[in-house]
């Protein structure tokens, strides 16, 4: 329920601070008093788009705040918690606007939100009525919606939710599969010509690592062999070379180690650089015979890297980005291969979820026309204490030929106020009187189903007479049983039954109009009865007060 509301600087309003209780609560004032700003705040904390316009003259910013408090508050903390927002603590959801000339701003527990996410949480907390909203029971996917409510069928809506979702998805892959435009010959063409040229290009990741140095030695092959030719000379050409010399230090070693053992550990050092010489010896020798200066070759590594460069250019900065552009390729002419066999395979599971969508369209269809002859029941009982004493009341399913978002029908609320007369589609019927008692006889009936903790009357009870205006206020008390219901209304009859009567009248401060609320009991309640009666005097007090002791009367008090 609402516990606090808080408004500043909203049309006449230069600050407001109502904490409402539980129950059922009227509100009362002259036209104009501002009556309007109570529901004008409620809506805009609901996340109403904000109006620069609305923000009271002279002030450069209005504010806004409700605290609600939630008992069961898991599937909105689950909500919160998803987009990063505090969740509610000891169940109490506290909510902000702030409105000014150059933009808004809302918060939900502290946090900033988007009014995107203030819509979604804010809106299974209230449950607006005025006489222009009305309207909304025309539509058939809200009558479906308060069908379903009633039903209780929140976990067979689930079932088909998801399986709906599931089939959505099957026939989707498979339509994107057969309107592909991947299968043409053209495209089917370029992918080929693709997956030869690299194919047939024939790298391999060793030869495009080794590819730039075999090219650089073939081309500067013969500087290379001028200088490596006196390198192999000087080691081991003649005998002036390093190595004839090495050996013939070798030979005298040995000489001496004969002559004195003392100099044997000269000979090893000696030993091993003479092996290591020659080893170096024959690698510079074998790097001069394996080059190459045909100009063949030259010309031949100079394809190769050219031909990579061009693949470079096409398909990837390197050698791995190419192999993964081929594989891509290669898998694209697979899926088209394969194209027959997936279309099958698509087409089969699009058919195993559309079996499943049938039989959860089946049940909740099952469950809704169980729950069609209770609901009109229900309904027709409130409705005939509305005043509607011999009205028709109707639930139609219209099957349709494939199943949509809400099931494998939709429904249509018939409506025959008068005898004799043919039921009509809600939509069809003119008067605003009559709409309001029909959408509280059906919140009435949905009363126990109905988990909206706040009912916002906006003088529903407008265009009925003072008995109907009874009986309409009769069931907003009994609506206060189950949920926190406000009632803006002009009728004594209505305010008279409210657990708690607030006053919104107007007045000068400062020179300027505000406009104030506060609650009205005894004396003060029974002489704003008087002025909604109209008239003054002793007769019309003695009127206000027995349409208060009925109240009690009613309530058992």
């Amino acid at each position: 329920m609402l516990t606090l509301l808080k408004i500043r600087n909203l049309a006449l309003v230069d600050e407001l601070v109502w904490e409402p209780e539980g129950g059922f609560l009227s509100i009362t004032g002259e036209t104009g008093a501002g009556k309007s700003v109570i529901m004008g705040g409620i809506s805009l904390l609901l996340g109403e788009r904000a109006d620069k316009g609305r923000i009271r003259s002279g002030e450069t910013q209005c504010s806004l705040e409700a605290l609600f408090r939630i008992p069961h508050a898991e599937h909105i903390n689950a909500v919160l918690e998803e987009a990063g927002v505090p969740p509610c603590e000891d169940g109490e959801l506290l909510i902000r606007r702030s409105i000014t000339a150059s933009g808004n701003r809302q918060f939900i527990n502290n946090s900033p939100v988007t009014l995107q996410l203030l819509r979604k949480v804010a809106g299974g907390l209230v449950d607006m009525h005025h006489p222009e909203a009305h309207r909304s029971l025309t539509s058939q996917e809200r009558q479906l919606d308060l069908l379903d409510a009633f039903a209780e069928n929140s976990t067979l809506l689930a079932n088909y939710d998801k399986a709906y979702r599931a089939w959505l998805q099957a026939r989707a892959a498979y339509r994107e599969l057969q309107e592909s435009e991947m299968a043409n010959e053209r495209e089917l063409d370029f992918l080929r010509h693709q997956v030869n040229e690299i194919e047939n290009a024939a790298f391999t990741a060793d030869e495009v690592a080794g590819l730039e140095a075999g090219w650089q030695r073939a081309r500067n092959a013969s500087r290379l062999r001028d200088t490596a030719l006196p390198m192999a000379q000087l080691l081991d050409g003649d005998e002036a070379s390093v190595l004839s010399h090495m050996r013939q230090l070798v030979r005298l070693g040995r000489e001496l180690e004969r002559l004195d053992a003392a100099t044997a550990t000269w000979l090893s050092p000696l030993e091993g650089l003479v092996d290591e010489l020659c080893d170096l010896s024959a690698e510079v020798e074998d790097y001069v015979a394996n080059l190459n200066s045909d100009p063949l070759e030259l010309a031949r590594l100079e394809e190769r890297i050219n031909l990579l460069d061009s693949l470079k250019r096409k398909y990837g900065p390197d050698f791995e980005a190419i192999c993964e552009h081929l594989q891509a390729c290669r898998d694209k002419l697979e899926d088209v291969d394969n194209r027959e066999e997936k279309l099958q395979q698509l087409a089969e599971e699009e058919r195993a979820r559309k079996a499943e969508l049938r039989v959860a369209a089946a049940a909740l269809s099952n469950a809704r026309k169980k729950a069609v002859p209770r609901l009109q029941e229900n309904f027709l009982e409130h409705a005939r204490q509305l005043g509607f004493r011999q009205s028709l009341f109707e639930v139609a399913l219209i099957p349709q030929e494939e199943p949509g978002p809400h099931g494998a029908e939709e429904t249509d609320f018939l409506f025959g106020p008068n005898p004799g007369e043919p039921l009509k589609a809600l939509r069809l019927i003119a008067s605003s009187g009559e709409l309001a008692r029909v959408m509280l006889a059906l919140k009435s009936a949905l009363a126990k189903q109905d988990d909206t903790p706040l009912l916002v009357f906006d003088e529903i009870d407008a265009n009925v007479g003072g008995e109907i205006a009874r009986a309409v206020g009769m069931k907003m008390r009994e609506l206060g049983q189950d949920h926190q219901v406000i009632a803006i209304t002009h009728f004594p009859q209505v305010a008279a039954l409210a657990d708690h009567h607030y006053l919104i009248s107007k007045g000068l401060t400062d020179g300027r109009t505000v406009s104030r609320l506060r609650e009205v009991s005894d004396d003060d309640r029974v002489a704003e009865l008087m002025r909604m009666l109209g008239t003054g005097g002793s007769t019309a007090e003695a009127h206000a007060r027995e349409l208060m002791e009925k109240t009690l009367s009613s309530s058992g008090i």
